[in-house]
């Protein structure tokens, strides 16, 4: 942990001081300790890049940790909230959100502020159908199928994610552009607001996802072994998974839908740490926090003045890593 938080600081410190307006540390140190303020400077640090890497930090823990609860709950390590389509339901609710509702909202005088907090609570309607639709048709003989599991997260991906073009598509060019960047995972146009509207969410869900850490642990052996052990297995499994379609939701409603995330993290945490849940849960936040801090750092600085958004530098980062994954897990 102290190695990732160390390796996190590094990235902050690239991403705070470079960019389209370099800075050196001493004037990132005095801009904070409020010496000789800078009018300048503290439009870059704090209305910029302060706001983009806090959020960049809230949501790679937020997947991260997801991602371990998925892949504990499954059995399965190559689930991922990309792969298994709850990205795409929640990203398909807050496209159909920013469709019908968001002008109704403006147009009664509501400030932009409430529909940024509301994001969320559409993410997650959509998120928590996602999941639902997936395991409703996962279940075979009573128990969830590993291999339907990932073919119907495939399915339901493509289905949701149709369903978000769709829609799009529908928009004026404007919103269509916004909500085209938004999709394909980007927090460059962070803001204080976007941090203060998941901030609960992450907290919460990640205190009680942490509390129920050690049933994952139990949920590695048979069913029949679980239950004899007095847990009340479909009860516990029903708010581990509401509470990662929680945080996999308030994070895709301020950074659209950011894969492999919860894929890698929790693969890296389990090589670093072993396979108890209350280590690995931890450190796949360290993790996921590390990787989309620096792959935010690669996508703003690579291509300048231009940006590439952060869930295609992660996608060239995963996509490599899945696939030694599936041919590992053949071997």
């Amino acid at each position: 942990m102290i190695i990732l938080i160390s390796l996190t600081f590094g990235a902050f410190y690239l991403h705070i001081t470079n960019g389209s307006f370099d800075m050196t540390v001493l004037e990132v140190i005095k801009t904070f300790l409020r010496i000789d303020p800078n009018e300048k400077f503290d439009l870059v640090i704090f209305d910029f890049r302060l706001p983009r890497i806090i959020l960049a930090i809230l949501v790679g823990i937020g997947l991260g940790i997801a991602g371990a609860v998925l892949q504990g709950v499954t059995k399965n390590g190559l689930a991922d909230p990309g792969i298994l389509g709850i990205n795409a339901g929640a990203g398909a609710a807050i496209v159909i959100f920013m469709f019908f509702f968001q002008i109704t909202l403006k147009s009664v005088s509501m400030s932009s502020n409430l529909s940024i907090m509301m994001m969320p609570f559409f993410g997650f309607v959509g998120g928590t159908l996602a999941a639902a639709l997936i395991f409703l048709f996962s279940f075979k003989n009573q128990r969830i199928d590993m291999q339907r599991l990932i073919l119907t997260g495939i399915a339901i991906n493509s289905g949701f994610g149709a369903l978000s073009m769709y829609i799009s598509l529908k928009m004026n060019p404007q919103d269509f552009e916004m909500a085209a960047v938004w999709m394909a995972g980007s927090i460059y146009s962070a803001n204080w607001i976007y941090v203060w509207s998941i901030l609960p969410w992450i907290i919460l869900f990640s205190f009680i996802i942490y509390r129920k850490a050690y049933l994952l642990d139990y949920f590695q052996l048979e069913e029949d072994s679980i239950k004899s052990l007095g847990i009340a297995i479909e009860r516990e499994k029903k708010l581990l998974l509401l509470a990662s379609v929680g945080l996999i939701s308030a994070c895709v409603s301020v950074s659209g839908s950011i894969g492999f995330i919860g894929l890698m993290a929790p693969h890296i945490a389990r090589q670093l740490v072993g396979i108890h849940h209350r280590y690995v849960i931890p450190v796949s936040a360290a993790v996921g926090m590390l990787l989309l801090v620096f792959s935010d750092f690669i996508g703003k600085t690579v291509f300048a003045p231009s940006e590439l958004a952060v869930g295609v530098v992660v996608s060239i980062i995963g996509i490599p890593y899945f696939l030694f994954l599936l041919v590992k897990s053949k071997n």
